[in-house]
């Protein structure tokens, strides 16, 4: 897939559903009490590694990087769509937003204290996750710790319409967790845990928690 033809579909989907898309999402962690305890879990590994800035990566419009704020977490957030993160921005004041890429990260190396990708990385192609691993790799510090969020499965769909009807054009990736431990492992990390989620629903979820090799 053209790489400049998914950002840009995902970039202008996410433009169009951006308001929708925020007014749906604010309560969405009050009913998931495994998310938040992996988000707990993740700022106390954070804190164990002597604090420090985080990157929310793919952040839509800030809801899990206000978040881990609320948890201590000196946390900012990046986003392909800059709706979304005007969107971010509004909701979120307080908070640092940037419009930015994951795929070509504009982060110093080695200064991020921790990464977070919540659901993010599904739009990425397979091709192109080698290059995102490598960016995160690239702006943690040693023993910094990642956590990924992903849809669990083997398919890649086609989302045509999305929040608040609007017109979309993203491919949206299933993926194993084992498929993107490997990937992690290539890519310079240590894979520390996992957990599944919902796996009663259609699609469920998971996590994976990861740190960077020094």
């Amino acid at each position: 897939m053209d790489a400049d033809r998914w950002l840009a579909d995902t970039r202008s989907s996410y433009d169009t559903v951006a308001a929708d898309y925020a007014d749906q999402v604010p309560e969405v962690l009050a009913g998931q009490p495994y998310l938040r305890a992996a988000l707990a879990l993740f700022a106390d590994l954070v804190r164990g590694t002597g604090g420090g800035p985080v990157a929310d990566v793919g952040c839509g419009p800030g809801h899990v990087t206000a978040h881990l704020r609320e948890l201590g977490v000196d946390v900012f957030g990046i986003d392909l769509s800059p709706v979304m993160i005007d969107v971010a921005r509004r909701d979120h004041p307080g908070l640092r937003f940037e419009v930015g890429s994951m795929t070509d990260l504009e982060l110093a190396d080695a200064s991020a204290a921790g990464l977070l990708a919540f659901w993010s990385l599904i739009h990425v192609p397979d091709d192109a996750v080698p290059t995102v691993f490598g960016h995160f790799h690239r702006v943690l510090r040693p023993g910094g710790p990642l956590l990924l969020g992903f849809h669990v499965g083997d398919e890649t769909r086609l989302k045509t319409q999305g929040y608040g009807g609007h017109p979309m054009h993203v491919h949206v990736h299933h993926r194993r967790p084992d498929q993107l431990a490997a990937r992690l492992r290539d890519s310079g990390f240590t894979v520390e845990a996992q957990m599944l989620l919902d796996l009663d629903e259609r699609v469920p979820g998971a996590v994976l928690f990861a740190r960077r090799q020094s």
